[in-house]
């Protein structure tokens, strides 16, 4: 590929310090339609009866999936690195996450 074609296929992304701050997650959660994925970061804090959804992301199908391969690959490569992620057992938490949706 020539050098010329390269630049054609690179993507310039700009990135704000606000969002480079990013938003701390420690909960997930994941809805889908036959059109999109929803997935709401929430942080819940020990003991708090309460928790609010901090950011939202919605992706189409396909966005999802590839999503999903570079997330486990990520995790994979992470593993090789600093050895295998513990999965610590968590108490089942209810949650009231209102009317459900449709799309």
């Amino acid at each position: 590929m020539s050098e010329k074609e390269q630049k054609q296929k690179q993507i310039n992304i700009e990135l704000d310090e606000k969002t480079a701050e990013g938003t701390y997650s420690n909960l997930a959660i994941i809805n889908h339609s036959v059109s999109e994925f929803v997935v709401d970061f929430i942080s819940m804090m020990p003991g708090a009866p309460k928790a609010k959804v901090k950011s939202r992301i919605v992706l189409t199908p396909q966005h999802a999936k590839k999503f999903l391969k570079a997330l486990s690959d990520n995790v994979n490569r992470f593993e090789k690195a600093h050895g295998t992620i513990k999965d610590y057992e968590q108490p089942s938490i209810p949650l009231n996450f209102g009317p459900t949706g449709e799309a």
